[in-house]
């Protein structure tokens, strides 16, 4: 399955690779590859420097651009932002010792016809309720917060924070909300991080959402186990998060939900979103 792309567009993806090595086994790389991203943000990518480099070579993608953070702990997390152009300045972490070494955070600035435009991978950690697990998604999410409204500035900045967010912001980005009011990624304290973010005041702006409608869904996550995929019992946990003078210039934002299960490449869809710059 290949998206339509207009040629006047910036195309941004973020996906939670799940592992790329992995997903390109499956095929996930050739399929991202055939959307033609200008921009591609992964998550979970849990692999070194060398092994992103083969996968992305085999792929295609050997001569783009690659801000990686890889981390401590071999075989977790990592994040990166690919783009074809080579970006103005590359940035990783947030700035907070205890999330030195985790692999959640990159950011790069590219320039564009607009303007210049910040571009953000993260993955944010999946948290346990009642847990230290929990505590850390908090200040994780805080630090994340306090990096946003930096890059927001006065309000006319171009940027976009993309990945997987872990966290349900509302009743339509989850099939079972009943059944899970309780458990980490739909409790009400992480949904008002949302709520703050894409507030007025706050500045940010859902971009799937704002284009796809109220919903339910699209959802971009299901279990690996049982029927939940094909009965669209899923969550939407992965963002495109643009501040609103980008958000504004979106034209089109979808979810790459493969058509069935067998052709799944990762336990996420890609989110995928068209940009006039």
């Amino acid at each position: 399955m290949r998206l339509p792309k207009d040629t006047t567009v910036l195309r941004i993806i973020t996906a939670n690779v799940n592992g790329v090595r992995a997903a390109a086994r499956r095929g996930g790389l050739d399929w991202l590859a055939a959307q033609e991203p200008d921009v591609l943000c992964l998550q979970e990518v849990r692999a070194s420097d060398d092994q992103l480099a083969q996968v992305l070579d085999d792929a295609g993608l050997g001569d783009w651009a690659v801000a990686h953070t890889e981390a401590a702990a071999k075989g977790r997390a990592g994040v990166a932002v690919l783009t074809r152009d080579r970006p103005l300045a590359a940035r990783y972490g947030l700035g907070h010792a205890e999330f030195e070494g985790s692999g959640r955070w990159a950011e790069v600035d590219l320039a564009t016809a607009a303007g210049p435009l910040t571009v953000v991978s993260a993955y944010v950690p999946t948290g346990e309720t009642d847990t230290p697990r929990q505590e850390h998604k908090y200040r994780f999410l805080d630090a994340m917060g306090a990096r946003m409204r930096s890059l927001r500035g006065a309000g006319d900045a171009l940027a976009v924070v993309m990945g997987d967010l872990n966290v349900a912001h509302r009743e339509a980005d989850l099939k079972n909300w009943k059944g899970n009011l309780k458990k980490s990624g739909s409790l009400p304290d992480e949904r008002a991080y949302l709520d703050r973010w894409l507030s007025d005041d706050g500045g940010w702006v859902d971009v799937q959402r704002a284009l796809a409608g109220e919903g339910p869904g699209p959802y971009t996550w299901w279990s690996w186990r049982g029927q939940a995929f094909d009965r669209d019992t899923g969550w939407r946990i992965d963002y495109q998060l643009a501040t609103r003078p980008l958000a504004e210039r979106a034209v089109k934002a979808v979810a790459g939900r493969a058509p069935t299960y067998a052709e799944r490449w990762s336990d996420h869809a890609a989110v995928v979103a068209d940009y006039d710059l």
